[in-house]
């Protein structure tokens, strides 16, 4: 049986040789008809870390290398420019690490108005 390949979009480079890839496919509604768009999740061995965020890629079927990843990175498709790949890494760290309480939020070095203070002015 040949190997299944597949083309799809990195969505992770924290790994070392190792990519998550989201496949998208459009599947039938077995009773509306409706075309719902579904996606694969793989995780693939890109051995020179060749792939980086928001690149295409092209994957084939392998054997099982750890315990998640059973892909294997054939090529590179097309990558993603340096500027948007940027700006959606600053989007991940900004969205996973909220501010706590205690730390300097945006507005902090900004004079507080007496509106917003506690208590009010009198």
């Amino acid at each position: 049986m040949p190997k299944r390949k597949f083309i799809g979009v990195v969505t992770s480079d924290r790994m070392n040789k190792t990519r998550r890839v989201e496949v998208s496919r459009l599947a039938r509604h077995p009773q509306y008809g409706k075309y719902l768009r579904r996606r694969t999740i793989c995780y693939v061995h890109d051995e020179n870390n060749e792939s980086h965020l928001g690149d295409t890629v092209e994957i084939i079927e392998s054997r099982p290398l750890s315990r998640l990843k059973r892909w294997r990175l054939v090529r590179v498709v097309s990558r993603m420019a340096m500027a948007a790949r940027e700006a959606l890494t600053k989007e991940e760290v900004e969205e996973e690490s909220p501010a706590l309480p205690g730390q300097k939020s945006e507005t902090a070095g900004q004079p507080a108005s007496p509106e917003s203070t506690p208590g009010g002015s009198g």
